[in-house]
């Protein structure tokens, strides 16, 4: 295992006391429980926005809090779902007297802990909603879920959930945003190589280097298939055809199309996929109206792409154009 660790069993706090030297001027840490939240929490008169899960996929989640974002994430070790304490002392953090929504990916544990949370919260008279992201159309069922998985769309969630709490939206108006992401967002990515979790130590799966894993997940669980490696083009269509037909699309609607790296792919190949994507999705008659290329969900140091569509209407444009700045999203400021 070659990593710039010092232990494992360190990585995820050494990491978060990095962030809170980095960008002071944006966010705040807390330890014990450990959550990232906005320099400026709670913003009085303004719905909180939450999401969370393992670590290991940075950016996302600590990397979208800011302004226009996340006001909060919860960072669990990696691959590991956080716990209910870290929601909750969160979730108090951010409230400023118009609710809360926690934006949840599908996986059991962050469910669980997610809705634990949530009743605590509520408990202690903050109104809380949840709406949970599952836009990974590879594989109805996986190790880690009940239904799809939530990957790409949850980065766009956040933006425009951000987006619409900064305005000044109800909490109801806020999750409809969310709701609306999570009905037209698709993604589906594949690998090259596996990733190295630093406490086990060595690759989650065995990946020869003649071949690829088509639909994997974005803790390395099994996708649809694994073939031999084809082209850049050849791997593109394969992501795009099944996200597409699983879209309720039609000829004529905008969509803003997200090339994502899982952490180990550079510019130059995201690009090269970008374009035959756009191509595909021309092809089908969608006009491409916005996007985003680059490492925003990870997983480690993994080799691959995922890509995601999100059908767009005047709202979702406005709101995704907005002014955001965060660690790892910024325009408009």
């Amino acid at each position: 295992m070659k990593k710039l660790i010092n232990s494992p069993e360190n990585v995820v706090r050494e990491e978060l006391e990095g962030v809170a030297l980095a960008h002071p001027d944006l966010v705040r840490v807390h330890f014990d429980p450990n959550y990232v939240v906005r320099a400026d929490a709670p913003v009085m008169g303004k719905v909180g926005v939450i999401s969370g899960g393992g670590s290991g996929h940075e950016p996302m989640h600590g990397g979208f809090v800011g302004f226009g974002m996340l006001d909060a994430a919860c960072p669990g070790a990696v691959f590991t779902s956080p716990t209910p304490d870290q929601m909750l002392e969160a979730t108090k953090a951010v409230n400023g007297g118009k609710g809360v929504l926690h934006i949840v990916k599908n996986y059991t544990g962050d469910i669980m802990n997610f809705e634990m949370a949530a009743e605590l919260a509520m408990a202690e008279g903050i109104q809380v909603e949840s709406v949970i992201t599952d836009d990974d159309v590879a594989v109805q069922d996986s190790l880690y879920t009940a239904g799809r998985r939530g990957v790409g769309s949850t980065v766009l969630a956040e933006k425009v959930c951000g987006a619409a709490a900064q305005e000044g939206r109800s909490l109801k108006e806020v999750a409809d945003v969310c709701r609306k992401v999570k009905a037209w967002g698709r993604s589906m990515g594949m690998a090259l190589t596996s990733c190295t979790v630093p406490h086990v130590g060595k690759p989650t799966f065995d990946l020869p280097e003649d071949e690829m894993e088509i639909g994997i997940g974005i803790h390395g669980e099994p996708g649809r298939t694994r073939m031999k490696i084809k082209s850049a083009d050849e791997i593109t269509e394969m992501l795009m055809e099944p996200i597409i037909k699983d879209l309720p699309y039609k000829a004529g609607d905008e969509v803003l199309l997200f090339v994502n790296s899982m952490g180990g792919t550079p510019p130059i190949e995201l690009y090269i996929v970008y374009r035959k994507a756009h191509e595909i999705a021309t092809k089908h008659g969608l006009k491409v109206v916005r996007n985003l290329i680059g490492p925003y969900i990870t997983s480690l140091e993994m080799a691959g792409t995922s890509i995601t569509l999100l059908k767009m209407d005047a709202d979702l444009l406005k709101l995704w154009d907005a002014p955001v700045k965060t660690p790892g999203l910024r325009w408009g400021m």
